[in-house]
């Protein structure tokens, strides 16, 4: 597949993201000034997303729901987003016009790592998170069968953060629902 050749002007990215993704399908987010593209979540992605949604939404607090794909903003930068696999916000986003959230409205974050991510794109995207504001962010990695639960953003970076293999439960931070079944969640090539 050819991509159109573009060249951004300054505060112009999003537009540039925007026609990426409507043109190759790609899902294409913008951390920290540079265009992050990747695959739209297929099989076990998806299934993990899928998994880890049918857990937590039934005992999501009334006012919190779970949203797939759903943009979140970096408050200092009008530029910058990122998409999780998985957002729980409050439920008037079903109403809201807006294709961003607010990252202080973000009650959970999950990013479900995908088989070519590289640690420095992990790494950069978790301190995007941290730097935004999230107070929670599940990462997932089917590749390893290994998870991370950041919590306490503070000064650009997660203050807490457990980590644990998957047959090992999550437990999320109140209101969030606990204890999640990582075993329940399928790894690349098995």
């Amino acid at each position: 597949m050819t991509l159109p050749v573009l060249r951004p002007r300054p505060g112009n990215l999003r537009e540039v993201a925007e026609r990426i993704e409507a043109s190759t399908g790609l899902r294409v987010e913008i951390i920290g000034g540079s265009l992050v593209m990747s695959p739209a979540p297929g099989g076990k992605r998806a299934g993990t997303v899928r998994r880890l949604r049918v857990q937590i939404e039934s005992r999501l607090p009334t006012g919190l729901a779970p949203y797939e794909m759903s943009s979140v903003a970096m408050p200092e930068d009008p530029d910058d987003y990122a998409t999780p696999d998985l957002t729980v916000l409050p439920v008037e986003w079903d109403e809201d016009d807006s294709w961003l959230a607010d990252p202080a409205d973000v009650a959970l974050a999950v990013e479900v790592i995908s088989q070519s991510e590289k640690a420095k794109d992990i790494t950069d995207k978790n301190g995007w998170y941290a730097r935004a504001g999230v107070a929670v962010l599940l990462v997932l990695d089917p590749r390893t069968g290994r998870w991370t639960l950041h919590t306490r953003p503070k000064d650009g970076e997660y203050h807490g953060q457990v980590h644990g293999v998957y047959g090992e439960t999550v437990e999320l931070p109140v209101p969030l629902p606990s204890p999640v079944d990582t075993g329940v969640l399928p790894l690349y090539g098995s």
